[in-house]
């Protein structure tokens, strides 16, 4: 079972894409997009802080290629950004090109490939559904081009999503499942030898939004959830495939938008928040809890 949240960062905006990594000093470090705040960031979990990048166009999914070069999807315009040391940034893929879509969250394998899912803006300030429905949209293969080093290459591998959010791969590298957050579903797929998606199928269904997720040792998924009824809040679930859910965190008063498992044991279960769907976004909304877990995590992030 969970244990109780508690802050570990809070004066934020609305931060999302959550990567644990440790580094070669041995110091483990929470990194995270600070989407609105247009900042890739990361913390200790003594809370001190570091910016690493500004990202004019607001930046989301985070990952690093096999080199070790951090990489950032920029929201806005659709661009695959590597951060330099000084923090610089570098477009290496316009995903954008593909269909003219925002794109949104990214999972990297240990190959470098990206995937990344893109997205239509709908009016936040009304209900998902009839009058304000999301549109499809895809999910984009970006990979390091062996042909041209530092840049990559990109295609669509799936089509007629309905709001990609918060992927993971499994440690064997073979399953890609993926949040659709306005479906209320997780979706997973196999992952072919060159990348491509197959077999696409439903992994869970869970009767509310869905939007970040990590996987434990168990195979279980925790999982944001932006609101149970939509002008409130949400929490976090843990569900197993098929949709069972066996563990809940409640939270009050804000939405839920992300999560990953990290730590020296990889039972730290990082829980990202900021304003509730339906109601105007401000500085020092967002904040980072963290919960103390049983089953460590796993997979990629």
């Amino acid at each position: 079972m969970a244990g109780t949240p508690r802050i570990l960062l809070d004066n934020l905006y609305f931060p999302e894409g959550p990567r644990w990594r440790v580094g070669d000093d041995g110091l483990g470090w929470l990194w995270f997009s600070d989407v609105l705040a247009g900042q890739v960031m990361r913390v200790d979990l003594q809370g001190q802080t570091e910016t690493i990048a500004h990202v004019p166009e607001l930046p989301s999914g985070l990952g690093w290629w096999p080199d070790g070069t951090l990489v950032v999807v920029s929201l806005g315009d659709g661009k695959l950004m590597a951060i330099n040391a000084d923090g610089s940034l570098r477009p290496v893929a316009a995903m954008k090109a593909l269909d003219g879509l925002c794109c949104n969250d990214m999972v990297l394998d240990t190959h470098g490939r990206g995937y990344v899912g893109s997205f239509k803006e709908l009016d936040e300030s009304k209900h998902p559904g009839p009058g304000n429905m999301p549109a499809f949209s895809n999910i984009h293969l970006v990979e390091p081009d062996p042909d041209h080093p530092g840049q990559a290459r990109c295609r669509i591998v799936a089509d007629r999503m309905t709001f990609p959010n918060g992927p993971v791969i499994t440690p064997d590298g073979k399953t890609y499942i993926v949040a659709e957050t306005f479906a209320q579903r997780i979706s997973a797929f196999d992952i072919e030898a060159d990348g491509s998606l197959s077999n696409r199928r439903v992994w869970a269904d869970i009767g509310a939004p869905t939007d970040g997720m990590t996987m434990d040792a168990e195979g279980c998924l925790w999982v944001a959830i932006p609101y149970y009824i939509f002008g409130g809040p949400g929490g976090f679930v843990r569900v197993c495939e098929g949709g069972e859910i066996v563990d809940r965190i409640d939270v009050d008063g804000v939405g839920s938008f992300a999560c990953t498992l990290g730590g020296p044991d990889m039972t730290t279960l990082f829980l990202l928040q900021s304003t509730i769907l339906g109601v105007d976004r401000s500085p020092g909304d967002g904040r980072i809890m963290v919960a103390d877990v049983d089953v460590p995590g796993v997979g990629t992030p």
